[in-house]
């Protein structure tokens, strides 16, 4: 059906699976009036300007059916079937408002999802044997969907005995582990008879933006007020971002400054298992909570205590867990200040002082400055201050660690910019439409014109890509790390409730992707980021992070590059450096482990079943941890440290960062190479001036 605006006449919308219940939910007015509001706007303002029709309607049924059964462990081949009925009916229930389909296929899990966790219960009745050598398949995203409840069944009777298999891994009994797995499947059943509606809509309204974009989402009037608090920077809890995989509250992002990322020992996604209140409170298992439950009981009063226990990111259940502690704190914007330290090196029997920024975000006090404020806080006004200060220390190089940094404010990507290059443009936007706009290089002087390095991973996204995107392209410094995430895209915000009546509990918001941004050179960001210079191992997979695993991701282009004063190409420069890096690397003990534990993590990350006998199970899980351990006692070994026991011995040391160690190796090799090209210009210069006497 071609995509027309709200208000106008729709084809009829295709009538409702049958099979309904006194527990089945249904859509509201407030929800019919919000999605033909989304849909004229994204119709309206998206960057595709494309229309919402049957291709589209095909693509939402796919995504809504993935958002809710991804393992394809709830549904049977049989309810798919008779889904396709709305293939192309879903463009038509967004614009009109009918959301009768929507919520059909919704009751449908919720019924497959009460019969699910009934089998695992009555399951539980009998001990399986733990001595049979059989698999669990926990990668089903590709998997057929199953023909028949015998067929589910059996998906069902491994998982509930890897479950089982997972917990008595810990040493617990049979009977612990019965109890533990009852509380959990009860409390699963408990809170999905507590979905409402509201939770149903937003989850379909996203399975629909995301069609058009993965950043184009809808936020509900409860998760608009989440959102309004990380954008404002200011909860008291422990500084992460979560969201809810299949059963699992799982880690999304570490805030950085935030009691999570000051510990360094929480990580995007690690899954949090349980969670304990203060110093001795007794640990609740979390497995299959709400999560804005969840969320609830891990924040707190500051200066309080909260236990987490983890699964770390990239382990199969029944991996080894991790209990931390965290001290709950505000997480606000000068806790997410840039920070700066100095380290010294050896280069040729003298000295070499490298310069490091950390730069978490690109952060601006928008509020004070707009109020006249003097002394606002920025990313730009923070780094300036900074580098002054290390020019006072005496650095010779200096490093601009982009890690982890998701973007921020545009105007601050442009303004840091403007730190390191005289002047120019920094960046181009194409807007819906095909406007495209300049922008400049804001500040009126540079404050470091030295060696310069900028160290990025898969996590540097949107703000980190333009700066690091306009170092490369003017030549002024030298990209070291990973392929960046690839956003290349910029949103808008449309808050709904200005359209809700004056007793609706609100209308939520929606971000729409309106423009792309591009770099001096005419060629995106969008999709392939920014490629360094000189690479770096990492554990963050490109397969798994990034733009480019996205489905409906904004595809690379090139537009019409603009003129800019490219200074000196580093080309031989990066071949040298790249040469004297690999000669390091490879006798560097803190290196080569590293490449061991990336080794031993990729074999987990790719793994996509599990043995269901213990013994194996057991004698698995102490050879990674037997593993780890000789790879850490190497590690302290090559330090002149005494060997450790067992990994619990380690505590809360940091742990060692052998890919900033060698970037201050980079920076400083660059500093050398600068100095004699300086040192041979100035002498050439002097000869020439001896022949003009």
């Amino acid at each position: 059906m071609c995509g027309l605006l709200a208000g106008t006449a729709q084809a009829p919308v295709a009538r409702a699976v049958a099979t309904t219940s006194s527990q089945d939910l249904a859509p509201t007015e407030r929800h019919r009036r919000v999605s033909k509001l989304v849909s004229n706007v994204i119709e309206r303002s998206h960057y595709r300007q494309s229309p919402i029709n049957d291709p589209v309607s095909s693509l939402v049924l796919d995504r809504f059916l993935e958002q809710l059964d991804a393992s394809r462990s709830y549904f049977l081949a049989s309810d798919i079937a008779e889904f396709e009925r709305f293939r192309y009916q879903l463009d038509d229930a967004v614009i009109s408002g009918q959301l009768e389909p929507v919520f059909a296929i919704f009751n449908r899990f919720q019924q497959r999802n009460r019969e699910r966790i009934a089998y695992a219960l009555q399951l539980l009745d009998t001990e399986p044997d733990f001595t049979v050598d059989e698999y669990f398949e926990f990668d089903r995203q590709k998997a057929p969907w199953p023909k028949s409840e015998a067929e589910l069944n059996e998906l069902w009777r491994k998982r509930v005995k890897n479950d089982a298999v997972s917990l008595m891994l810990t040493e617990k009994t049979w009977p612990e582990t019965r109890e533990i797995l009852e509380k959990r499947y009860q409390r699963v059943q408990k809170r999905n008879e507590q979905v409402t509606s509201d939770d149903i809509f937003e989850v379909f309204m996203n399975s629909f933006a995301h069609v058009f974009d993965p950043h184009s989402s809808y936020f509900s009037p409860r998760n608009s007020e989440e959102y309004k608090i990380q954008m404002s920077l200011s909860y008291e809890g422990i500084g992460a971002s979560l969201q809810l995989i299949d059963d699992y509250v799982t880690v999304l992002n570490v805030l950085p400054g935030g009691p999570a990322a000051v510990s360094g020992a929480l990580n995007a996604n690690d899954r949090i298992i349980a969670v304990g209140e203060g110093k001795k409170g007794k640990m609740v298992d979390v497995v299959g909570w709400r999560l804005d439950d969840v969320v609830q009981i891990i924040r707190g009063k500051v200066g309080t205590t909260v236990r987490l226990q983890i699964l770390p990111a990239g382990a199969a259940p029944g991996s080894p867990e991790k209990t931390l502690e965290l001290v709950r704190n505000k997480v606000t914007l000068e806790a997410q200040a840039a920070q700066k330290e100095v380290r010294k090196l050896k280069r040729n029997d003298r000295e070499v002082a490298v310069g490091i920024i950390n730069v978490p975000s690109f952060y601006q006090d928008f509020e004070a400055k707009s109020a006249g404020a003097k002394d606002y806080r920025s990313t730009t006004r923070d780094v300036r201050r900074l580098i002054d200060e290390l020019k006072a220390e005496g650095v010779e190089a200096l490093i601009v660690d982009l890690r982890g940094n998701g973007g921020g404010h545009l105007t601050e990507a442009t303004a840091l910019s403007g730190l390191f290059i005289p002047q120019g443009p920094i960046v181009q936007l194409r807007e819906t439409g095909g406007r495209v706009e300049v922008l400049d290089d804001p500040e009126p002087s540079v404050a470091w014109d030295g060696p310069l390095v900028v160290l990025v991973d898969r996590f540097s996204a949107s703000a980190s890509e333009i700066f690091a995107a306009a170092i490369q392209d003017y030549g002024r410094g030298i990209v070291v790390g990973q392929q960046t995430f690839g956003k290349g895209s910029v949103q808008n915000l449309y808050p709904l409730d200005r359209y809700a009546l004056g007793t609706d509990p609100g209308f939520g918001q929606l971000t729409v992707t309106i423009g792309k941004y591009y770099r001096v050179t005419g060629e995106s960001t969008q999709h392939r980021g920014v490629q360094p210079d000189i690479a770096m191992p990492t554990a963050i997979s490109t397969e798994e992070v990034g733009e480019s695993t996205r489905e409906s991701a904004l595809p690379w282009d090139r537009i019409r590059p603009v003129d800019f004063g490219k200074e000196a190409a580093l080309t031989q420069a990066v071949a040298a450096l790249t040469q004297a890096h690999e000669e390091r690397i490879a006798t560097d003990p803190d290196f080569r482990l590293l490449l061991a534990d990336l080794e031993s993590y990729e074999k987990v990350r790719t793994q996509k079943k599990l043995s269901l006998n213990l013994e194996k199970r057991i004698a698995e899980r102490e050879r990674l941890e037997k593993e780890r351990l000789d790879r850490e006692n190497q590690r302290r070994a090559a330090r002149g440290q005494p060997p450790i026991e067992k990994l619990a011995d380690l505590g809360d040391a940091d742990p060692p960062d052998p890919v900033l160690k060698e970037t201050t190796e980079i920076a400083a090799d660059l500093s050398r190479m600068q100095g004699l090209y300086l040192s041979r210009v100035k002498a050439e210069a002097g000869g020439a001036a001896e022949k003009a006497l």
